[in-house]
């Protein structure tokens, strides 16, 4: 038997690992270990209205600088925002030309990969 700490969301448990050869059946035997929250529900994200496109973040982080506001007509290619992520400026182009018509993440919000940043008409 060998005993492991093992840290998960700033709480450390300590965990005993015993080694089975064969197929025995194993049972679980926890320990006075704090009882685990249920996961938070996944948010709903942000989708572009029929006929609308999503400038949608590439990668988690947050959006530093927004470079365009609601109704502003940009063309392809056009910087639509700065997002931080992992301490690196990543610049965010439209994947097409639009009028802006909602801007999902405003300046300093956070996004997860594949939210929507601004739509696009």
């Amino acid at each position: 038997m060998k005993k492991y700490s093992v840290k998960v969301n700033g709480t450390v448990y300590e965990v005993e690992v015993e080694e089975i050869r064969g197929s025995a059946p194993v049972e679980a035997k926890p320990e006075s270990a704090p009882a685990a929250s249920p996961a938070p529900a996944p948010e709903k994200k942000a989708e572009a209205p029929a006929g609308g496109v999503a400038v949608k973040a590439p990668m988690p982080g947050t959006v530093l600088k927004m470079n365009v506001k609601v109704g502003d007509k940009i063309e392809k290619n056009s910087l639509v925002c700065i997002l931080e992520a992992m301490k690196m400026e990543n610049e965010i182009f439209a994947p097409e030309g639009g009028t802006v018509v909602a801007i999902n993440a405003p300046q300093g919000a956070t996004v997860n990969a594949g939210d929507a940043i601004v739509t696009l008409a």
